[in-house]
């Protein structure tokens, strides 16, 4: 049975690579655009899902803000930030929120296969 994964992301076009990357590997990927919507879809679906990939600058919620109130919330499923951003305070709040890991854009292919298929074990 494939491990169903959330992409959370303002990108359409991160979206899709992340799903190009991922399907072929026995990913089954869901998508949200934003971290409301991201919050949204993790509330209603959270037991069935592996792992989430949420990028960190986002409209209306960014990731970290998501991250939050997930653990706010009670809300655990691992969770993997894919960003540009680098900085070490944005990494430490998003592993202080729960935060498994911190992949940055442009991601390689085969250790986003390797990071998710560990996480998601």
């Amino acid at each position: 049975m494939a491990k169903k994964v959330l992409v959370v992301d303002d990108s359409s076009t991160v979206r899709q690579q992340l799903k190009m990357a991922l399907t072929p590997a026995g990913f089954d990927i869901s998508e949200a655009v934003d971290g409301q919507d991201g919050l949204e879809k993790i509330r209603a679906r959270h037991a069935e899902l592996a792992v989430i990939i949420c990028d960190v600058n986002m409209p209306r919620m960014n990731g970290i803000e998501m991250l939050e109130a997930l653990q706010s919330e009670g809300i655990s499923v691992p969770v993997v930030m894919l960003t540009t951003e680098g900085q070490p305070a944005l990494i430490r709040r998003a592993k202080a929120a729960g935060a498994k890991g911190w992949i940055v854009k442009p991601f390689r292919k085969d250790l986003l296969v390797r990071a998710m298929t560990k996480i998601a074990a």
